[in-house]
């Protein structure tokens, strides 16, 4: 399959999806309710078939979930990015599209408190079960440490 340059896969997804903010960097900004469309058409139509990494940022209003996809042997990565409101931090799992995800989302979790609709696991990975709060808020008072 002969693959389309990464700038004309983006002016199609800008295109099909007039939604999309895309950065100077090149990030895609999509709004929550076309994450999933958007991921899926990335991976069915457009041969992105490895998401490399799922993170979050904290910008204190709200927050940020972020996603890499790339084709495997290939140097294209598109960077997505969706908002995600502080006060009900809900995203949808990727990990019907792609079942790596699983620990990601369990990380992202765990330590920024997003959650992720219809995660098949979702629950702390690597703090303590009985842990409070989730220590990569800027929010976050840490409150303990040696005596």
């Amino acid at each position: 399959m002969t693959r389309k340059p990464l700038s004309d896969v983006i002016e199609e997804l800008k295109s099909k999806y007039p939604e999309i903010e895309v950065s100077e960097q090149g990030y895609l900004t999509v709004p929550v309710d076309t994450l999933v469309q958007l991921m899926r058409d990335l991976k069915e139509n457009y041969g992105f078939n490895f998401l490399s990494n799922v993170t979050a940022a904290d910008y204190l209003d709200y927050f940020e979930t972020v996603y890499d996809v790339s084709v495997v042997g290939e140097p294209d990565t598109i960077h997505i990015k969706t908002r995600v409101d502080r006060h009900n931090p809900v995203v949808p799992s990727m990990v019907p599209i792609w079942g790596g995800a699983i620990w990601q989302e369990r990380e992202v979790y765990d330590l920024m408190g997003i959650t992720f609709k219809d995660h098949p696991d979702l629950r702390r990975i690597l703090l303590d079960d009985d842990w409070q709060d989730h220590p990569l808020r800027k929010d976050y008072q840490y409150e303990g440490g040696r005596e």
